[in-house]
C-alpha cells in the first residue's frame, strides 16, 4: 500500500471516529443518560452500601483515622495545615487527609459514615467515567458498559470498603474530572477555561494520590483515540500542549520520592527481582480482570523469585498482546490505546521503585483497568457492526457479565466487615501470607481472643523470622501470658532486626519495666525518643517510670510534652492528673498549681483539670493563694 493511500485511510478512519463521536449527541439521549448514571447510582449502593454496618479494620485505618489526632480533630485550621506539613504512613495526601477530618467532623468515629462517604466517592467516580467517555465518544450504552463495569468490579472492592483507600477515591474522581475538562478544550481550543479546570483538577489528584503523575500519558493516549487529534496536530505540539502537566508530574515525583521513606532492609528486593515481579504482575492484574477470585487485601512478595516458565509465559503474553494491538491499530484503535493506557498507568505501581512489601495490590487496578475495558468494548462493539444478531449476543454477554460482577464484587465486600474475616479471607486466598497472619492475630488480641492470637503472630514469625512488627507483637502477648524470657528474647530479636522502630523500643521497654528492670527500660525509652521525637507513647512511659522513682517534675515535663505533641493523649492526661494531685498533697501547692494553669493552656476547657486547680485554689493557704495570683 502506498504512502498516500495510507495517508487517505488514516484519515477516513479519523473521520469516521468523529462522525462516531457526534452519532448519539447527549441532548437527544438525555433520557438514557439520566437513566444510565441512576443505574450505576444503584447498582454501587446495592453492591457497597452493606459497608454502612461495616467497622474500621485494623489496616492502616488505625494511623490514618481513629488513632491520629488530628484527624479526630475534625476540620480546623491548624489540622489542615497539619495535613500539608506532614505524612501519612510516610505518604503525602493532604486532600485526603483533609477528607477524613471532614468525616470525622460530621460523623466522628462511627466508620458507617466514613464507609458512606467512599460510597459515594466511587459512585461519583463511575458516572464521571460515563459523561467522560460520552463526551469522548459520543456512544451512550458502550460508555454506560465501562462505567457499569468500573462500578462492579470486585477488584475495585478494596478501593471502596477500605477506608485508607480515600486516596484513590478522591484521584479517581479527579482524574475522570480532568478528562472530561480536556476533552472539552480539545474539541475547542479557544475554550482555555477548560484547560485551567484540567490543570487544577490535576493538582487536587496530585494531593490525593501520586497515581495522577500518569495524566499527562493519558491525555496523549485519548488525543490519538478517540479524539484523532494526530491526524490534525504535531506530536511535538500535542507534548507542548501537556508541558505544564508534564512539568508538575516531574517535579510531584521528585517531591514524593524524596520524603518517602525506603523499605525496610529485610523488605528490600533486588532490582531483578523486582524487574520479574513487574512483568508477572501485568499478567496477574490481567488475570484477575477477567477471573476475579481468590482476591485479597495483601499478596506477598516473591522473595525467591519465579520459575523459569512464569516469567516466559509472561512476557510472550505481554508481547503478544501487544502485537497484536499494534497489528490491529487501524481497525480496532481502541484496542491499542485501552492497552497502553493499561500498561502505562501501571508503570508507578508496577513496584520497579518498591514502596512496600506486596507483591502487587487491587487497588493499582481502579484507573489503570479502565483502558482494557475501554479496549475490549470497543472491539467486541465493532465486532458485532449492525448485524442483529451479533448485536443481540453481545448484549446477552455484556448483561451476563455484569450481572456476575454485581455477585462476586458483593460476596469480596463481605470480607471487609472487620479485621477477623478480611484476614482470614485473606489467609485461605494466598500462601505463607505473614502479614494476613500477623493482623489476624492484632484482631483476634483486640478482641480478647489471646490464644488464637497467639498461634498467628507464632505463624507469622514462622513465616517470616525477619517480620520484626510480627515478633514484638508475639512478645507483647509471651509477657502477658507470664513468659517473661522468651518475651525478651523475641524483643531482643526485634530490635535487632528494626533498631530504628520507636513502638517496638517503647514496647521493650515496657516489658523490662514490668520486670523490675526500670534503668533498661528508661534506655530503650530514649532511644525511642530519638528515633522519632514526636513519639508520645515513649514520653509517657518514660514519665510513668520517673512517677515511680518519685521524681514528680520529671514526669510532670514528660506528660506536659506529650500533651503539646497531642493534646488528645488520654493516658498522659490521666496521669498527669495524679502527678499534679500528688504534688500538691507533698506541699508543693505553688508547683502544682502552676504545673495545673500549664496543662489547662495545653487542654483548654479541660473539666477534670480545671477541677482540679478549683480545689487546689480553695484547699491552698490564703496568703500562698494570693502570692500566686499576684504572681499572674
Amino acid at each position: 500500500m502506498s504512502r498516500k493511500s495510507k495517508t487517505a485511510r488514516r484519515k477516513n478512519n479519523t473521520m469516521q471516529d468523529r462522525a462516531a463521536a457526534t452519532a448519539a449527541p447527549l441532548e437527544s439521549r438525555r433520557r438514557e443518560v439520566i437513566g444510565i448514571c441512576i443505574l450505576l447510582l444503584v447498582m454501587v449502593i446495592a453492591v457497597f452500601g452493606q459497608t454502612a454496618r461495616f467497622d474500621f479494620v485494623n489496616y492502616d485505618d488505625d494511623s490514618n483515622v481513629y488513632q491520629s489526632p488530628h484527624v479526630v480533630a475534625g476540620l480546623t485550621a491548624e489540622g489542615i495545615q497539619w495535613a500539608f506539613t506532614h505524612t501519612q504512613l510516610g505518604r503525602w495526601g493532604p486532600v485526603s487527609t483533609i477528607s477524613r477530618m471532614v468525616d470525622c467532623q460530621v460523623y466522628h468515629l462511627w466508620a458507617g459514615g466514613h464507609h458512606l462517604t467512599n460510597v459515594a466517592l466511587h459512585a461519583l467516580a463511575a458516572m464521571l467515567l460515563f459523561l467522560t467517555l460520552l463526551e469522548l465518544t459520543g456512544m451512550v450504552w458502550r460508555s454506560g458498559f465501562v462505567a457499569a463495569v468500573f462500578a462492579l468490579h470486585p477488584l475495585h472492592v478494596e478501593v471502596v470498603a477500605w477506608i485508607s483507600a480515600r486516596g484513590e477515591l478522591l484521584c479517581g474522581v479527579f482524574f475522570m474530572m480532568a478528562v472530561w475538562s480536556y476533552a472539552k478544550y480539545a474539541r475547542a481550543p479557544s475554550r482555555r477555561g477548560c484547560y485551567a479546570l484540567s490543570l487544577l483538577c490535576f493538582a487536587l489528584g496530585l494531593m490525593s494520590k501520586p497515581t495522577m503523575v500518569t495524566l499527562p500519558a493519558a491525555l496523549l493516549l485519548l488525543d490519538y483515540w478517540p479524539l484523532g487529534r494526530f491526524a490534525d496536530v504535531s506530536l511535538s505540539r500535542l507534548i507542548k500542549e501537556k508541558a505544564p502537566f508534564l512539568i508538575g508530574a516531574l517535579c510531584f515525583c521528585v517531591f514524593t520520592y524524596s520524603i518517602t521513606p525506603p523499605a525496610h532492609a529485610e523488605d528490600h528486593l533486588p532490582l531483578w527481582l523486582r524487574l520479574e515481579n513487574a512483568g508477572v504482575s501485568y499478567c496477574t492484574y490481567l488475570g484477575q480482570t477477567f477471573w476475579p477470585v481468590n482476591l485479597s487485601v495483601f499478596y506477598p512478595d516473591p522473595t525467591r523469585g519465579y520459575p523459569a516458565s512464569v516469567l516466559a509465559g509472561s512476557l510472550a503474553l505481554l508481547c503478544g498482546i501487544s502485537a497484536a494491538a499494534y497489528r490491529l491499530r487501524r481497525s480496532a484503535p481502541g484496542l491499542l490505546m485501552g492497552w497502553l493506557w493499561f500498561l502505562g498507568i501501571l508503570v508507578p505501581l508496577i513496584g520497579i521503585v518498591q514502596i512496600s512489601n506486596y507483591s502487587h495490590a487491587d487497588r493499582y487496578t481502579y484507573l489503570s483497568q479502565i483502558g482494557l475495558c475501554i479496549g475490549v468494548t470497543w472491539a467486541v462493539a465493532g465486532w458485532a457492526g449492525t448485524q442483529p444478531w451479533r448485536r443481540k449476543a453481545a448484549a446477552a454477554m455484556g448483561a451476563a457479565i455484569l450481572c456476575a460482577l454485581l455477585v462476586l464484587a458483593y460476596r469480596q465486600t463481605g470480607y471487609w466487615r472487620n479485621g477477623g474475616t478480611l484476614f482470614t479471607h485473606a489467609i485461605d486466598s494466598t500462601q505463607n501470607n505473614d502479614v494476613a497472619q500477623n493482623d489476624l492475630g492484632n484482631a483476634f488480641y483486640n478482641q480478647g481472643w489471646q490464644d488464637d492470637a497467639l498461634d498467628h503472630y507464632r505463624e507469622a514469625v514462622r513465616i517470616n523470622p525477619n517480620y520484626a512488627d510480627a515478633r514484638a507483637n508475639y512478645a507483647q502477648l509471651l509477657s502477658i501470658k507470664g513468659h517473661a524470657a522468651e518475651s525478651l528474647s523475641q524483643y531482643q530479636e526485634a530490635v535487632r532486626i528494626e533498631p530504628d522502630s520507636p513502638v517496638i523500643r517503647t514496647r521493650y521497654g515496657m516489658a523490662l519495666f514490668k520486670m523490675g528492670r526500670a534503668g533498661d527500660a528508661v534506655s530503650q525509652f530514649q532511644q525511642a525518643l530519638a528515633a522519632d521525637p514526636q513519639y508520645t507513647d515513649a514520653r509517657t512511659c518514660l514519665g510513668n517510670v520517673m512517677l515511680t522513682q518519685g521524681r514528680l517534675d520529671n514526669a510532670v515535663a514528660q506528660y506536659e510534652e506529650a500533651l503539646r505533641i497531642n493534646p488528645g493523649d488520654a493516658l498522659a492526661h490521666s496521669n498527669l492528673c495524679r502527678v499534679l494531685v500528688e504534688l500538691f498533697r507533698q506541699g508543693r501547692q505553688k508547683d502544682a498549681i502552676a504545673d495545673t494553669e500549664k496543662a489547662l493552656e495545653l487542654r483548654a476547657g479541660d473539666a477534670m483539670l480545671q477541677n482540679i486547680l478549683s480545689r487546689m485554689l480553695a484547699m491552698a493557704p490564703r496568703a500562698a493563694a494570693e502570692n500566686i495570683g499576684a504572681g499572674n
